[in-house]
């Protein structure tokens, strides 16, 4: 783990004995917390309330917390976040407790962390107070909505360094076993563009046996307001011929699972497993029919997806911001 997200945790633990959880009420957070079981078949139940806002974050599992490089760090994401919204009903409120509750190793903000438009005014106001609460240990990936400020001026000087560790939006690092690399979808990124060319560079100069990457837009999605993206098919390619394992997106408002894909989309056991988190609490997008290859669909709920980043593979669960599992399981790397 690297030093700034051990600070983090150890600044974030050091004021638990202070706080409770109503997450844990009847024991949702700790099935949600719990190791993995098998994916569930069928959809979702109906929208629920939810819960009163919280900033527990109730000790983890020592498999979740050992460090080195056979730990198996806990990772929550999510994108399409933060409205202009303060109260308890908001949605970013919700599922910002949640991931405090589930206390992760790190967070991959997918994009979209700011509406309307990511203005600095209003990641400070809004975004600040229910998913800055982690900021420290937070790696963010910008959606379209930041870039609606020219340049996205106002994400990038909230998340400063964070944002642009090497002086561009796209960045890797290391997370126990795991490789993770974050995109921008937004910025120029098909074929002989720069962040193409890195891509493809940063998979050959870090080879890992299990990879994740996440950025905004999906490559796949059934979602009724914008579909799959054909155009970060050039992610997806590049990542598939390094043996990649992992890919997170948002954009749509909802959560979709798929089976591990190629880039033609079609199911194969060397494929890329794609989940979209666009849940973290703007609002609520509905699914068209299921494109090939879709094996889970909520349109019902927001939430977090929590993963387990074993070494060799990974655990996943989509926790609603109730606290109730709605989605789970696990695969191997390639």
């Amino acid at each position: 783990m690297s030093a700034s997200l051990m600070s983090a945790r150890a600044r974030l633990m050091s004021g638990r004995a202070r706080r409770l959880s109503v997450l844990a009420a009847g024991g949702a957070l700790a099935a949600a917390c719990a190791g993995p079981v098998a994916a569930r078949p069928g959809g979702p139940d109906p929208v629920t309330s939810l819960p009163a806002t919280t900033s527990a974050s109730p000790p983890k599992s020592p498999s979740a917390s050992a460090s080195g490089p056979a730990a198996a760090p806990v990772v929550a994401a999510a994108g399409d976040i933060s409205t202009r919204c303060t109260g308890k009903g908001c949605g970013a409120r919700a599922t910002s407790d949640l991931a405090l509750a589930l206390d992760p190793d790190a967070v991959l903000a997918l994009g979209d962390l700011q509406y309307p438009s990511g203005a600095l005014r209003d990641f400070r106001a809004y975004y600040d107070v229910t998913w800055g609460r982690f900021k420290d240990r937070t790696r963010p990936a910008p959606g379209n909505h930041e870039y609606r400020t020219p340049g996205a001026k106002g994400y990038f000087r909230y998340w400063g360094r964070a944002a642009r560790p090497r002086g561009r939006s796209w960045y890797g690092f290391d997370l126990g076993a795991w490789r993770l690399i974050s995109l921008d979808s937004t910025a120029p990124h098909g074929p002989g563009s720069a962040q193409a060319a890195w891509l493809e560079s940063e998979l050959a100069a870090h080879p890992r046996r299990c990879v994740l990457a996440y950025w905004h837009h999906p490559r796949f999605s059934s979602g009724r307001a914008h579909g799959g993206d054909p155009s970060v098919g050039t992610f997806w390619k590049a990542l598939y011929a390094a043996r990649a394992d992992v890919v997170l997106a948002g954009h749509e408002h909802n959560y979709e699972r798929f089976a591990a894909l190629r880039p033609d989309g079609e199911p194969s056991g060397d494929g890329l497993r794609q989940f979209v988190a666009g849940t973290g609490g703007a609002s609520h997008y509905p699914f068209g029919p299921p494109v090939t290859g879709s094996e889970f669909r909520d349109a019902a709920h927001f939430g977090v997806l929590r993963l387990v980043l074993r070494p060799g593979g990974y655990d996943w669960r989509f926790v609603g911001s109730g606290g109730r599992v709605l989605d789970s399981g696990g695969g191997r790397c390639v």
